[in-house]
């Protein structure tokens, strides 16, 4: 799991339909201090679908720079910068920065004043701060230059709330969107199947048969801990999506029958999920040390045939827990499991998700913006995330062949980052489903299908835009309330003796800590956004 705007993370794409790419024009000479020396114009190319915006973006040869985030340090010369300046006449000189120095980094550049043509990083609220000091472009000014933009977050119903929740006090957007990035099912309940089928347990389909399998496990293996954990407090949030409390602005949750915002940790749902939580761990279903697990300790658990059985994790594990124990234990056979909970359901991950990429109000905005838009075409998009069909890749059975790669044990996105500079952080914007991130083994597949064609997905909760005293509000109580929500979940969940009367101070102790409070912020959004049109 690599990609995420610097803390993790990561669906829709596009196919490349012939059609609209504009053609090379004359190549200027540029002026007096130009960036580039002019190159010749080539043969007018086809490009694919570049969604109306006519290529190349300009007739001076123009260097923009973006700051963003690889190991690569040879981006200058790699496929896809080469390919852009081809296609569009812009010149990339790229900063890159690891993962590990890129914010402090960041931090450093925002605090000198010196931004690049583009960049990415920032939180919402301290890009619309920025934007609101005039050191930012808001991109709804340029509509009319920026077909993509335009077809994908303003005239597209469902995509639209954006421009609502992401932009300013004085309705200006500055964040450019990602589109379709996530897979559709990421994580969940896993399970030895191999196990399950020794000794004749048919998969849960709901929370009882769950329960009923777990006791079948135990009584099969007397010295086991049939469900594992190893991550630590949020197994609190793992699991709240199956009881429906599960939210995007975590510990609040929409509630969307009543049409309000809640706090999960004082719901009764919450109540229910941890006392079956508690008759799990005093039944010896659930290991002992699943608040103290360290990944190690848990995948030791997990990689035997006598410890634990189930667990909640990335559906990656599926194979790469069967890779690592084919030797000793060859019939090995991890599944994915359905959800856990009355709702039966698991989080819905986002269709958009906000990197915080940004161009600052320079000399070079209108080109940057372009530039972005480009590349949020089914002809850009394939671009940055397949590479040039033909000469970088083949398509078989519909995707893409990297014959350079034939020696790669794993043609991953870290692969064709190092090899052709694609798959950058801050600059794919609109992946391509054919790439090789969205390549199933076929226990993933599995997992996506057992849940989307069942729709086993909890509502998307709405993104609401604070105001800066309710930004404040929320910072400050977040943490206290997490804190003391986690500390009081794992000993309800561990010590026999708390129950009702513990959960009632607990509801007392919330209150006290700002509960309501930080609920009334997030209905006051509620309101204002239920409110603009």
């Amino acid at each position: 799991m690599k990609k995420a705007p610097l803390v993790l993370a990561m669906s829709l794409a596009a196919s490349i339909v012939a059609g609209c790419g504009g053609k090379t024009e004359e190549v200027k000479q540029p002026a007096a201090g130009g960036t580039a020396e002019p190159k010749p114009n080539a043969a007018a190319a086809d490009y694919g679908d570049t969604g109306g915006i006519k290529l190349p973006i300009v007739s001076t040869p123009t260097t923009l720079t973006w700051m963003l985030v690889s190991d690569n340090p040879n981006l200058g010369d790699s496929m896809v910068v080469k390919e852009i300046e081809k296609r569009t006449g812009i010149k990339l000189d790229i900063q890159a920065y690891s993962a590990q120095t890129f914010k402090d980094k960041l931090k450093v550049v925002v605090a000198s004043g010196k931004l690049p043509d583009i960049f990415h990083g920032q939180t919402q609220a301290e890009i619309n701060k920025m934007g609101g000091q005039g050191a930012l472009t808001p991109i709804n000014s340029y509509l009319n230059q920026l077909p993509n933009f335009k077809k994908l977050y303003v005239d597209t119903a469902e995509n639209n709330w954006i421009m609502k929740s992401w932009s300013d006090e004085k309705n200006n957007m500055y964040a450019w969107p990602i589109y379709g990035l996530n897979r559709d099912v990421n994580h969940g309940f896993l399970y030895r199947k191999d196990i399950f089928d020794k000794i004749n347990i048919k998969e849960w389909t709901n929370t009882d048969e769950f329960y009923a399998a777990l006791k079948q496990l135990k009584a099969a293996y007397p010295q086991s801990y049939p469900y594992a954990s190893k991550t630590k407090e949020n197994i609190f949030r793992d699991w709240a999506y199956g009881w429906g409390i599960g939210g995007s602005g975590s510990p609040a949750y929409y509630d969307e029958k009543a049409k309000t915002w809640k706090l999960a940790f004082t719901s009764p749902e919450y109540k229910n999920m941890i006392d079956f939580m508690k008759k799990l761990y005093d039944e010896g279903l659930m290991d002992p040390e699943f608040i103290t697990d360290t990944d190690a300790s848990w995948t030791a658990k997990m990689t035997t045939n006598n410890k634990s059985f189930v667990t909640f994790d990335w559906i990656g594990r599926l194979d790469a827990f069967a890779n690592q124990v084919k030797s000793q234990i060859p019939e090995y056979n991890l599944r994915y499991g359905n959800p856990v909970g009355p709702t039966g359901n698991i989080r819905s991950l986002p269709k958009i998700s906000n990197f915080g990429i940004v161009v600052p109000n320079g000399k070079n905005k209108e080109v940057a913006l372009k530039l972005l838009d480009y590349l949020t075409s089914p002809s850009g998009s394939s671009l940055v995330t397949m590479g040039v069909e033909g000469q970088t890749f083949n398509l078989t059975n519909g995707k893409p062949v990297y014959s350079e790669l034939k020696d790669v044990a794993n043609v991953d996105i870290k692969a064709l980052e190092s090899k052709y500079g694609m798959w950058l952080e801050g600059m794919y914007l609109r992946p391509d489903k054919r790439s090789v991130y969205y390549n199933f083994t076929e226990k993933e597949q599995e997992a996506q299908d057992k849940i989307v064609k069942a729709r086993k997905f909890e509502a998307a909760d709405p993104e609401l835009k604070f105001t800066d005293e309710e930004t404040k509000t929320l910072a400050e109580l977040r943490v206290a309330i997490d804190k003391a929500a986690n500390e009081f979940s794992t000993k309800y969940v561990m010590k026999k003796e708390f129950g009702e009367a513990q959960w009632n101070e607990w509801l007392q102790t919330a209150e006290k800590l700002g509960a309501k409070k930080f609920i009334d912020a997030y209905n006051a959004a509620q309101k204002r956004y239920d409110e603009t049109k």
